[in-house]
């Protein structure tokens, strides 16, 4: 049996994921549940699970600083990250390569029990390749221009952008050597995440991308491109028909999109070619319909969420800075003074968090 270990303080949050699991037709059990890190990390030497199920906000040691020793400590386990909307930015910085998937609140039985099928899959793979996981972080690493590219090209409904992305992705694994099944089950995977997350971004639902990937997928790095390229073309285009084909603009998917994209370098003409309106239109609606233009709403929001996070004292202030997307962080300290009138430092320090 597969071991997974429940971590969260809220005991109703364990108890969802303990009802919804499908664990004897996975082969798995809960060996264990704990309410925060110093628990878990204590659990897991006691019961060495192969899956660790986290939410990221919790008192004492939380899911950032247990990911952490998770991967110095048990760099095989198997890492699902639990998290709500409004920390969304915070879990995915805190995940960079190490979890499965991440579940949204409230938890949706069929998600959970796939990302927990692709775990039990993994530890299969992983248990006939054993040289596989040594490159894990490597192939990580390689995928991050890509992910960056996808991200943008997506974004601006650009199907031409995102082919020769994966394209030219296969073409350079084939090149670095990455062409086990194993590591290519991992650019699978890895990938497939990109595009949950870009999917739900874009109000597009994703029980559709409940996939197999079968050996044939993994028979090459251009089965494996082509494979990703025809997951993300379909649901580029339904999010194209979507957009081109609505007769009146929907502010609200328009507001929804900022609230998701922040941290990105948004722009006016990016959001207006994405929803097929005029600048000039987009910006004109936006303010009569929520009082701030464009440009002044993803300042607060970015202003909104830095405040929120320098109430906790674990994330390092330029961290902060990167989440909401000021890579310079002399930057975001004249940003954020001129916004609260106070340095962010100084705002922590005082405890106006």
């Amino acid at each position: 049996m597969i071991k997974v270990l429940l971590v969260d303080d809220e005991s109703w949050n364990r108890d969802i994921v303990r009802t919804f699991g499908s664990w004897d037709e996975l082969g798995m059990e809960i060996a264990g549940e704990a309410e925060d890190g110093i628990e878990a990390l204590r659990l897991m030497e006691q019961l060495s699970p192969q899956i660790v199920i986290t939410d990221m906000r919790m008192p004492g040691v939380d899911g950032v600083r247990l990911m952490n020793s998770l991967y110095d400590h048990f760099p095989k386990v198997k890492i699902v990250v639990v998290s709500g909307y409004d920390d969304f930015k915070y879990a995915q910085n805190a995940m960079r390569f190490r979890a499965i998937d991440y579940l949204l609140k409230p938890i949706d039985p069929k998600e959970l029990n796939a990302v927990l099928l692709r775990c039990k899959q993994e530890l299969e793979i992983s248990s006939r390749d054993q040289g596989s996981l040594a490159l894990d972080l490597d192939v990580s690493i390689s995928l991050s221009s890509y992910k960056q590219l996808l991200r943008i090209h997506f974004n601006e409904l650009n199907v031409e952008g995102v082919t020769t992305v994966l394209q030219g992705m296969g073409i350079e694994l084939e090149k670095r050597g990455i062409v086990k099944p194993g590591l290519l089950w991992q650019v699978a995977q890895e990938m497939l995440l990109l595009l949950k997350e870009l999917m739900k971004a874009n109000a597009i639902e994703t029980d559709t991308l409940q996939v197999e990937i079968n050996p044939e997928v993994l028979s090459s790095c251009e089965n494996t491109a082509s494979f990703l390229l025809q997951h993300y073309a379909e649901n580029l285009e339904h999010l194209i028909g979507q957009r081109k084909f609505k007769n009146k603009l929907n502010l609200e998917e328009v507001r929804q999109y900022i609230d998701h994209h922040f941290a990105e370098a948004v722009t006016l003409d990016a959001m207006a070619r994405a929803f097929f309106v005029s600048k000039e239109y987009l910006s004109k609606v936006f303010k009569l319909e929520y009082g701030l233009n464009v440009t002044d709403y993803i300042l607060n929001l970015r202003m909104e969420k830095a405040k929120a996070w320098l109430a906790d004292e674990s994330i390092p202030i330029k961290t902060v800075a990167e989440l909401i997307g000021y890579e310079d962080i002399g930057y975001f300290y004249r940003v954020f003074k001129k916004h609260y009138g106070i340095a962010p430092g100084e705002m922590r320090k005082q405890g106006q968090v």
